[in-house]
């Protein structure tokens, strides 16, 4: 957490740095805006890049399918059908199309998932499946 902080704030550092030599550059004549708007840009395109490929080389820490908490389940009295419905939230389904999917209707889920949520000690969809995934009962 510090490091990311530290790294966006010499970000915004340079940034800031960069335009003040920019508007300065302009000013005195030494540069054409048409210079300094590209030069701007393409550091915006290079910090892009680089942020880019750090996202994308993040280790994600996947439990592999045989080593789904099975007693866990059962021991939170979490039924079929609602585990079914904590995958399908966990794909990033809406209630409708869970519901296209399940064959049932949206009050239905609607119903489930508000079965579900005192179950993981959950608030709201994104943390109910934060605390599966905590638990080790979804992949």
């Amino acid at each position: 957490m510090k490091k990311t902080v530290f790294v966006f704030g010499a970000l915004i550092v340079a940034l800031l740095t960069l335009f003040q030599l920019s508007k300065y550059s302009i000013t005195t004549g030494n540069l054409g805006i048409e210079f300094a708007i590209a030069a701007i840009a393409l550091i915006f395109f290079f910090i892009g890049i680089y942020i880019n490929k750090k996202s994308l080389h993040k280790k994600q820490a996947q439990i592999p399918i045989g080593e789904i908490d099975e007693d866990k389940i059962s021991e939170l009295g979490i039924s079929k059908r609602e585990y079914e419905i904590l995958i399908k939230i966990s794909e990033g389904l809406s209630n409708k199309e869970i519901a296209s999917q399940l064959f049932v209707s949206e009050s239905t889920i609607k119903t489930h998932i508000s079965n579900l949520f005192p179950k993981l000690d959950a608030k709201r969809r994104t943390q109910a499946i934060q605390r599966a995934k905590e638990m080790r009962i979804i992949p």
